[in-house]
């Protein structure tokens, strides 16, 4: 006979490759730290989405401050830019209006130079002594300047015209303006007046009536307390005048007995009892040493009771013990046959030992015993 490698099964091989591959994936995802989980804590990861939550709030919420922030500092920007240039624009105003005013050519220094020389002034040094640097005025200069100057004059007379008229239209609006301003708060202030004239009026019948209604409550009241008072005294009077004349201060022990007719024993009135009589008394003596006497009866006949009960369980209990003593007994010598037979046992078990290691099986195996099995293929 040949030896052969015969191909294994497919089916088993492939099986084989597919348990090692999973086994080799699950190492593989249990010993990376980085894909390996042990296990979820759902309060931390909600705890952690709660917060996520709130920091983005707290975020949108920063950014909407920031963005009230932003257009209230720019609407300021802008009401600031619009005031600096309406000063501007009063400011350069004012300063035209100065101009105009303060500021004109004919009150300049060098106005002369535009005017004739044979007007404004004359020059104080002779005109023999004066040199070339000292010449104001030239031979073709000035042509046309006086109708330019006559022009220009009318032209600033116009515009400031139309400025005093404009200003006089503005003073007349802010005026017209102001005094319906004024009209409407001296309307509000009388319909104010009005209603406070109207509400003190209210006021005051409404104290008119409430000074009335208490009025009338405390007469009412007082008569009230005069009745109250009159009816108190006559009670006080007629519950003087009966305990005076009845029996309740006396020791009559007939007083508190009432009659009822019918045969049946009178009856007594709690508040007017004054006692039990002597017969009462002895009657009352007489049932409690009977009591008493009957109490006594019940506690020796309880006594002698206990007694024989006690009896009883004393010997129930001395039986009990017996059948105890006994029960241990027989139980000590089913104990000591127990043990008896379990020795007899254990000399029969080592005896039999002893025949199979030194009697039966006296002969051990060698080596070359195994080496002849399976020594082929098949």
């Amino acid at each position: 006979m040949y030896k052969v490698d015969l191909p294994l099964d497919q089916q088993k091989q492939k099986a084989l490759e597919a348990r090692r591959t999973a086994e080799r994936e699950r190492k593989a995802r249990i010993y990376n730290t980085r894909l390996r989980v042990m296990g979820l804590d759902l309060d931390a990861l909600n705890q952690q989405v709660q917060e996520k939550k709130c920091r983005q709030n707290r975020e949108k919420q920063q950014d909407q401050a920031f963005d009230t922030l932003r257009r209230y500092h720019d609407e300021i920007l802008l009401q600031e830019e619009y005031n600096e240039n309406e000063k501007r624009k009063a400011l350069h105003k004012d300063l035209t209006q100065h101009w105009t005013s303060q500021q004109r050519v004919e009150d300049s220094r060098d106005a002369d130079l535009k005017c004739d020389l044979k007007g404004a002034f004359k020059i104080a040094i002779p005109e023999a002594e004066l040199g070339p640097a000292s010449m104001q005025i030239f031979k073709g200069e000035g042509v046309g300047e006086e109708q330019m100057r006559r022009e220009q004059i009318k032209r600033t007379e116009k515009d400031l015209q139309a400025q005093m008229e404009d200003n006089k239209r503005r003073d007349m609006r802010a005026k017209h303006k102001e005094m319906l301003e004024n009209m409407e708060l001296v309307h509000q202030d009388l319909r104010g007046i009005q209603q406070a004239a109207l509400e003190e009026e209210r006021k005051k019948a409404a104290r008119a009536t409430l000074s009335s209604y208490n009025q009338a409550l405390a007469a009412e009241r007082a008569e009230a307390l005069q009745e109250q008072r009159r009816r108190e005294e006559s009670e006080n009077l007629a519950e003087m005048w009966h305990t005076g004349t009845s029996d309740m201060l006396t020791e009559c022990a007939e007083s508190a007995e009432r009659h009822v007719g019918g045969g049946r024993p009178p009856q007594v009135l709690p508040d007017r009892w004054k006692g039990m009589s002597p017969e009462q008394l002895g009657t009352f003596h007489r049932e409690r040493e009977q009591q008493r006497l009957e109490r006594q009866r019940q506690l020796e006949a309880e006594k002698i009771r206990n007694a024989a009960w006690d009896l009883q369980l004393l010997k129930l209990s001395k039986k009990a013990e017996e059948m105890e003593n006994r029960t241990a007994e027989l139980r000590r010598e089913q104990r000591i046959q127990t043990d008896q037979y379990n020795k007899q046992l254990a000399r029969e078990q080592q005896a039999h030992h002893n025949y199979l290691n030194k009697e039966l099986y006296t002969n051990k195996p060698t080596k070359d015993y195994f080496h002849q099995f399976n020594t082929g293929s098949r």
